[in-house]
């Protein structure tokens, strides 16, 4: 077997990763072009984002099993294909419904390329450069993130939101011709896949967040709404069962007999629950009511989007100084006055100049708020546990965002719509306090957190993203054992 290239791995791996992370908020800007072009309503829209993250969210954890036993470079090259392929199929959707398969099978292609990255690139570095690699990784999943509303913007401003996802093909057919002779073949110990585990829960959690997304059409106690989220939870519930008496479970429900590692997961499902589900209105609202054009509302999200991109790399010193429990808390609080501020000085006529400091506030917050639960989380899993740790956090994080799009929509949706900009304020505002106060809650949550374990007290002050996270760049550990991914 042929030995790794360390540059030629990163090339692959890195500019998939920066292509698949761009495409959770590359959509953003393109949803007013997608309501009017093909004729959808909010319900659509929620669609046409959760679809992605729902089916990225629930094969995240069985993906690295698959490729274990099937081969990593063999298993990314096909998610890969898939990722590309549904792009393709999105850019020629005719209706919503296409658009809406197209984006799930594009989620599942990047639930398997993502985990696979990091995979990938750490065993290809060796031990004393791994850090420098990793933090590397976490720069391009970070530029996805911040770049995702520029570039979306831009690309459906210059010529239609077919473009958004047009532009993954070249780039994946490119990575698709490179990954063959780029990356070495390698395989871990083989597992068992929970099959039965993995079509639970996700029909589950479709269930339920079907529910959610069209109570407001067809009313909180109709057959069909209260069917869906009936069955919905208890699916989640056999789920859980089953995962406690499987001998090879995709969750292995010890691991939140911990009361950090349970309390940490909590506040980053609260955490993307309020900020990306605050994020899918506030797009639409400053291209439908403050009239900005798509790459106009890309740039002027920048405060909040890119700043994680400056703040998290300085928070090493504040988690030396006051304890991940107390940046958590702060973290929060952040994010909780720039929601606050947003919801109270929004309005028909508000400019962007009163929206700037919230920005800047939530922005702030998120850097704040990914290197300590990165940490947390892999500080308070058992050892063995780790890589199934970080899988589980960031597919609770993307739960998190499936279910903030599909409540904070229903909360608008039942306050307001889009007939008018004053409608539109007006199912805004309570979406948004709903959001500052989930993450107000959480800000007092993070005070239960117990220290961490002394071994991961000891270790470096920030660890790399857990896997295929929305997260901005962070300082990576020197050295790692194993990738921490599952």
């Amino acid at each position: 077997m042929k030995k790794p290239h360390p540059l030629r791995t990163f090339i692959v791996t890195g500019i998939a990763l920066f292509m698949v992370a761009l495409d959770n908020l590359i959509v953003t800007n393109a949803l007013p072009d997608i309501r009017t072009d093909l004729g959808t309503g909010l319900e659509g829209l929620e669609w046409t984002v959760n679809a992605y993250t729902l089916s990225f969210a629930v094969l995240l954890l069985p993906a690295a099993a698959i490729a274990d036993r099937w081969g990593r470079r063999r298993l990314f090259i096909g998610g890969l294909a898939v990722f590309t392929g549904a792009s393709a199929a999105a850019a020629l959707a005719p209706n919503i419904g296409v658009l809406i398969a197209a984006r799930a099978v594009q989620g599942a292609g990047g639930a398997i390329v993502t985990p696979l990255t990091l995979t990938l690139l750490a065993a290809a570095v060796p031990p004393a450069r791994r850090g420098v690699a990793l933090a590397a990784w976490s720069m391009m999943s970070g530029l996805g993130v911040a770049l995702g509303p520029v570039l979306g913007g831009a690309v459906t401003q210059a010529a239609t939101w077919q473009w958004v996802f047009w532009i993954n093909v070249p780039v994946g057919a490119v990575l698709l011709a490179l990954a063959p002779g780029f990356l070495t073949e390698s395989r871990g110990a083989a597992k068992r896949l929970d099959l039965a585990g993995t079509v639970l829960v996700a029909a589950g959690v479709l269930g339920l967040v079907l529910g959610l997304v069209r109570a407001n059409e067809h009313g909180w106690t109709s057959a069909q709404v209260l069917g869906s989220m009936i069955a919905g939870a208890v699916l989640v519930v056999a789920f859980v069962v089953r995962e406690l008496r499987t001998a090879d479970p995709v969750l292995p429900m010890r691991i939140f007999r911990s009361r950090g590692f349970s309390v940490v997961n909590a506040l980053s499902l609260i955490m993307s629950f309020a900020m990306f589900g605050a994020t899918f209105l506030l797009i639409q609202f400053m291209q439908g009511v403050l009239h900005m054009s798509p790459l106009g509302a890309g740039v002027r999200s920048l405060p909040w989007t890119g700043m994680p991109l400056l703040v998290a790399p300085l928070t090493a010193p504040l988690i030396a100084r006051i304890g991940v429990r107390n940046v958590l808390a702060l973290a929060l609080a952040f994010q909780t006055a720039g929601l606050g501020w947003l919801a109270a000085v929004l309005s028909p006529t508000a400019t962007y100049g009163e929206m700037i400091p919230a920005f800047v506030l939530a922005g702030i917050g998120m850097g704040l708020f990914f290197p300590p639960i990165a940490r947390a989380v892999l500080g308070f899993a058992p050892p063995e546990l780790v890589g199934v740790a970080s899988g589980v956090s960031n597919s609770l994080r993307q739960l998190g965002t499936v279910l903030g799009i599909a409540v904070l929509g229903a909360v608008f949706a039942a306050k307001g719509g889009f007939t008018t900009p004053q409608a539109f304020t007006d199912g805004l505002q309570p979406a948004l306090w709903l959001a500052a106060a989930a993450l107000a809650a959480g800000s007092v949550a993070a005070l239960l957190i117990p220290a961490l374990p002394t071994h991961a007290e000891q270790a470096p002050s920030a660890e790399t993203a857990p896997s295929g996270e929305m997260a901005p760049a962070e300082t990576a550990p020197e050295t790692e054992p194993e990738p921490a991914v599952s």
